[in-house]
């Protein structure tokens, strides 16, 4: 069961990384997402139902146009295949507790489909970000800010469904903590740290919170470690000197993933090391 549902959510990923194409170029020019239909950039010939297949139509049409012959950026499916395998990860890791939760109750299955409903759109949320982030320098509000509703939405009636007292505060600390932390250094040090990353922070530890403190510690100093070793790394084959502005946002996700999957045995590990655990 637990197979057929990754892979079903992987294909669902795929389509939904196929819109994400759509979100990440049309966002930070104010287009609407959904209005005109997708078209080539080349020749504006309207993209056929049947070649807008994720990686599939990609493949058939061997990366061109089939009207005008332009050649298709590779980053359309590569975008298309990492949101389903990212999808399939986030499925085979929260499934499980939606499965077990089946045995409780029909509340507290619920609760978890809500929960792994919130992740699965933190993961578009964050594929879509990152684009944007890379190609832009910029976190869009359009994208950020309803992403707290989802989150309070989603997990608050998780917590509320499941009796989970507790992950409601822990998301509202986590929240607060992180938005708070990262304002600090926006204030500290406008030039490295933009409005829009204190504002996503905040979104980040409202659902590292939920999950627990040790995924939220480890989501929170993931960030900075992941992100410094890539800024190093550029700065050693000399990619990137101490003036390069490196987009925060990418680690920014990249650390929450990690705290959201391994954070509480990274943590744990980490404790037992001071013999704490």
């Amino acid at each position: 069961m637990q197979v057929s549902v990754a892979v079903f959510v992987g294909v669902f990923g795929a389509l939904i990384g196929s819109f994400l194409n759509v979100v990440a170029y049309r966002v930070p020019l104010r287009l609407s997402i959904v209005s005109p239909p997708s078209a080539c950039p080349h020749c504006s010939a309207p993209i056929r139902g049947y070649d807008n297949m994720p990686v599939i139509s990609w493949l058939v049409l061997r990366g061109k146009c089939r009207d005008c012959q332009s050649p298709i950026s590779a980053r359309y499916p590569l975008v298309e295949a990492g949101t389903a395998v990212f999808f399939t990860v986030v499925a085979l890791w929260f499934w499980p507790n939606v499965a077990a939760s089946g045995s409780v109750g029909t509340a507290a299955a619920v609760a978890a489909g809500l929960a792994f409903a919130a992740f699965l759109y933190l993961a578009a949320v964050s594929v879509a970000l990152a684009l944007i982030d890379i190609d832009t320098h910029t976190l869009p509000n359009r994208i950020v800010l309803p992403s707290f509703l989802v989150g309070v939405v989603l997990l608050g009636a998780a917590a509320v469904l499941g009796s989970d007292v507790g992950a409601l505060i822990r998301a509202a600390i986590g929240s607060a903590a992180l938005f708070l932390a990262y304002a600090a250094m926006a204030f500290a040090y406008p030039g490295g740290m933009g409005l829009g990353d204190v504002k996503l922070a905040g979104v980040l530890g409202l659902f590292l919170g939920y999950l627990g403190w040790g995924q939220l510690v480890v989501g929170a100093f993931g960030a900075f470690i992941i992100g410094g070793v890539f800024a190093l790394g550029l700065v050693i084959f000399r990619r990137a000197n101490r003036k390069t502005g490196i987009p925060f946002g990418p680690w920014m996700l990249a650390g929450a993933w990690l705290g959201a999957l391994v954070g509480a045995p990274i943590s744990l590990g980490y404790l037992a090391l001071f013999g704490l655990a």
